[in-house]
């Protein structure tokens, strides 16, 4: 019967001391609590006692106003709610840093507490200005605190200045600077106007006298295209005849590719054998181009000297023709229309290279060429057997056809119907072409040898006898009138070539924007007049009549 007495008698001191162990720990929790209260009301006495101190230390001494430290106080409060935990840690404010003794320097004027601190005095607590009575040089003491505020800059100095680049002068101002940048301003502006314009002004045509159809005069005209028309002009700004080429703009369509691949290109070519492009007119029905006028061009110069040039002239002229094209290839751009249309001939017979509505710049990234390029008769044969992949020997072969044209007086290759007659023309003179004579050639898109016929090849004075008649120019020809085009002479490869050995050796070193004719003795001679043949036979049929 003892035993289940026991057994209660077990279970409630098991149960006392779990209790006993809770409330151990409530009392050891709370224990903890309160010296944590303790120490936090410590470290605030500890704070304040510091401050005040400190406050009563500093007050008088260093030129600190009571506004100063009420409002150091209430920062500090702040800050002390803010850390929380952290207030039972020694504040310590770097005063010690701020101490001053004999021979040394300030050193803590860079401290970002010290700039915190400096900027914290009031607008009237005069706090380091001279005006409260401080002067620029103060004794102090070892344990002497200053602080100082520097000096205020005048309203003028803070005023940010322009750049001279940003800005020109207007007429009735002097310049600063030869840097400046001169912009060319009308006569008509008021001198009431403002003296400066930014550069972004001037570059949308503020005050640029180009780009105004107003400053040129169109006079009659001189020809017309497929989608330009060409005017003698005359410019008010440069006083002088110029050339004139309108584009209709279509409303759909736009400017034509041509034109901007025109524009694009010659804008930035500078030869004395390449036209010059003075300014481009924009307008909403039209793209105007402002070229240097040339009074004539090749084909009108050969139809008034039919039969040929004379050996002289056509030294000249291929001279001029292959320095022009060797700079343009030097800038990496084909021309790719070569003819006597669009050759230039000023009235002393400079030659300048027009027209590079077809022109391509080598540089831009492309894998291929178009084929429909260039003037069917002066087509080179790897365009017209589809090739789209070609470089500067496709002008130096219309530079051939031209050269035989200049000494015979028609051209080299007159195909009628399409290119299958074209390159018929071509093989009957140059011969077939086979792998064994132009590798590759079986490759090309439109070679199919079972529809051409063979020809063999024969030598170009046989069908051009007048080359035979200038030293060295059947073997000129020769060389340009390659079908492989990797063997075709280059531009400046064809201008040290035997054939212009009689013209003076000063032409090879002339700079790029100075003429020939600069040169003593280099002019064109005049051409005998040639009749045709009838004519002729019926002059010489009157004057045998008037013998008898």
């Amino acid at each position: 019967m003892s035993e289940p007495k026991t057994s209660k008698l077990s279970k409630v001191a098991r149960l006392r001391k779990r209790l006993s162990e809770s409330l151990g720990r409530l009392a050891s929790l709370a224990k903890e609590d309160w010296s944590i209260s303790r120490t936090r009301s410590q470290s605030r006495l500890h704070l304040s006692n510091y401050r005040k101190e400190q406050g009563l230390r500093l007050k008088g001494k260093a030129g600190f106003s009571e506004e100063f430290l009420d409002k150091l106080d209430s920062d500090v409060r702040t800050s002390d709610q803010d850390r929380g935990e952290e207030c039972s840690k020694e504040l310590n404010l770097g005063w010690e840093r701020l101490r001053l003794s004999e021979g040394d320097l300030l050193r803590s004027s860079r401290d970002s507490e010290f700039q915190k601190l400096k900027g914290s005095g009031g607008a009237d607590s005069g706090l380091g200005s001279d005006e409260a009575g401080h002067p620029d040089e103060i004794t102090v003491d070892t344990n002497q605190v200053v602080l100082r505020r520097p000096k205020k800059s005048s309203s003028s100095s803070q005023v940010k200045q322009r750049p001279k680049s940003e800005a020109y002068l207007r007429p009735g101002t002097t310049r600063q600077a030869i840097s400046e940048l001169d912009v060319i301003v009308p006569s008509n502006l008021k001198p009431t106007e403002s003296v400066r314009r930014s550069k972004r002004y001037s570059a949308f045509g503020g005050t640029s006298p180009f780009g105004k159809i107003e400053n040129y005069l169109r006079l009659e005209q001189l020809g017309e295209g497929s989608y330009a028309t060409v005017y003698r002009g005359f410019s008010n700004l440069t006083q002088q005849v110029v050339a004139l080429k309108e584009i209709r703009l279509q409303e759909e369509e736009g400017a034509p590719f041509t034109a901007i691949r025109e524009a694009s290109l010659l804008r930035d070519l500078r030869h004395a054998n390449v036209v010059t492009l003075h300014d481009i007119v924009h307008t909403k029905t039209s793209l105007t181009f402002v070229f240097e006028f040339v009074h004539s061009d090749l084909s009108q110069y050969l139809e008034r000297n039919p039969g040929g040039l004379k050996a002289h002239n056509v030294r000249l002229f291929l001279f001029q023709l292959l320095r022009g094209l060797t700079y343009v290839h030097r800038r990496k751009i084909l021309h790719r229309d070569l003819k006597p249309q669009n050759l230039l001939i000023s009235e002393i017979g400079e030659l300048k290279l027009a027209d590079f509505g077809l022109a391509r710049a080598q540089s831009v990234p492309s894998h291929t060429f178009s084929s429909e390029v260039v003037t069917l008769w002066y087509r080179p044969p790897e365009v017209l057997l589809g090739s789209t992949q070609y470089s500067s020997p496709l002008d130096l072969w219309g530079v051939g056809c031209i050269f035989v044209e200049l000494l015979t007086g028609t051209p080299a290759f007159p195909g009628v119907k399409d290119t299958s007659d074209q390159l018929e023309r071509i093989f009957k003179i140059l011969g077939t072409p086979t792998e064994a004579t132009w590798p590759g050639v079986s490759r090309l898109p439109l070679y199919k040898p079972q529809r051409l016929n063979f020809y063999r090849t024969q030598r170009l004075g046989h069908t051009f006898p007048r080359l035979y008649d200038i030293s060295c120019a059947e073997n000129l020809a020769s060389k340009l009138l390659q079908l492989q085009p990797s063997s075709r002479l280059t531009g400046e490869a064809a201008t040290r070539h035997k054939f212009f050995q009689d013209l003076p050796p000063q032409l090879l070193t002339l700079h790029d924007d100075v003429s020939i004719f600069t040169v003593a003795g280099v002019g064109l001679v005049p051409e005998e007049r040639k009749l045709p043949p009838a004519v002729l036979r019926a002059a010489q049929e009157l004057k045998n009549k008037a013998k008898f």
